[in-house]
């Protein structure tokens, strides 16, 4: 019997058009589920990847596409819980359940995961395997494209400030890059109580889009090459939280600067970079610190997707525009571009 084909945005070489191939429609294993892909959000690891070529995939041709909802398909033979037409959206990476880390809830360290669009084929395609462990069911009508867009764009922030930021109502918030996951990290800690929130961005549309997102304070470091004089100057003290979303040294560095004194420096954002710390006496005296954010884990999915099922949540402005599948080199030149306001893009592979 001869296996069906379905369309799918092939990765072959960095700084390369995708191509559109038809492909063989995978088959689920055992403890997988086959998803019919109806949104795939993109992302600016996708960049790194097809744009820019600075982070390596782990083979060639892959499937880009990280971010996934749809409706099951096809169960495997021993998948339990789940139902052929649920609608459900895909945590980032194909992790295992079984490893310490997954037993914990700490799914973003799982010591088996497979990314998908990097070391397994991803969502930029009419259908995706999926282990069932990594399957979150979507609540409600909340729709397909907002569903894919929080299993990373949305819940990465918020796992850096509820998480590894430990965010506590009242306190002061920087966030350097006001990007797609930094525009939510401003609408994330505005909901989660914080008293004062502080975007930081080159980017006249990156930085109005964070003050309509909740920022109380917009700062270019293009003219003001240190914001955190700008906000000791506003506060008369530094940030309790800082979290950074770029991935350069420089950007680092600052984030460092805007710190008060016991603060708290999330970094998300990731890079060939090697910042340097504050002088040692600065840094431990004041009890700073530098911690590291990959990621989410389901909890973060499965929590982001209740509050805007509950109306607790808007994401009505987060996604910026949505592509056909054929569409797929343009959206990623839109994206790289930085410009348009973009906050979130997502393909439907269907439309």
């Amino acid at each position: 019997m001869t296996q069906p084909l379905m369309q799918a945005a092939r990765l072959y070489q960095a700084k390369h058009p995708l191509l559109i191939e038809q492909v063989p429609v995978p088959v689920p294993a055992a403890d997988e589920v086959l998803v019919k892909v109806a949104a795939c959000g993109l992302c600016g690891t996708d960049i790194h990847l097809a744009v820019d070529g600075d982070i390596p995939v782990s083979r060639s041709p892959v499937t880009l596409g990280h971010e996934v909802a749809g409706t099951i398909a096809v169960l495997g033979a021993g998948v339990q819980g789940l139902s052929v037409g649920q609608r459900v959206a895909l945590f980032p990476s194909a992790v295992c359940g079984q490893c310490r880390f997954c037993r914990a809830g700490r799914e973003s360290l799982c010591e088996a995961s497979e990314v998908y669009g990097m070391s397994r084929d991803g969502g930029l395609a009419e259908y995706i395997t999926a282990p069932a462990f990594g399957v979150i069911p979507i609540p409600g009508d909340l729709g397909f494209a907002e569903a894919a867009i929080i299993t990373d764009g949305v819940s990465t922030p918020l796992h850096a400030l509820r998480s590894r930021g430990m965010l506590r109502a009242g306190e002061t918030v920087a966030v350097v890059g006001c990007g797609g996951l930094g525009v939510h990290a401003i609408l994330l800690a505005r909901m989660m109580g914080a008293g004062l929130v502080i975007g930081i961005d080159t980017g006249a549309e990156a930085r109005s889009r964070a003050k309509a997102l909740g920022a109380d304070l917009v700062i270019d470091p293009a003219t003001d090459p240190d914001p955190g004089k700008v906000i000791r100057a506003e506060l008369g003290r530094g940030a309790d939280l800082a979290l950074e979303f770029v991935g350069r040294t420089e950007t680092v560095e600052m984030t460092l600067r805007c710190l008060d004194t016991g603060g708290r420096a999330v970094l998300v954002g990731v890079g060939p970079g090697q910042p340097k710390l504050p002088p040692l006496m600065r840094f431990v005296g004041r009890e700073m610190s530098v911690i590291g954010s990959f990621g989410m884990d389901k909890r973060d999915i499965s929590d982001l997707m209740g509050l805007v099922t509950r109306g607790r949540l808007d994401l009505s402005h987060s996604v910026t525009a949505t592509y056909p599948l054929a569409g797929i080199n343009q959206a990623l030149d839109r994206l790289a571009s930085k410009q348009g306001g973009v906050a979130r893009l997502v393909v439907e592979p269907f439309r």
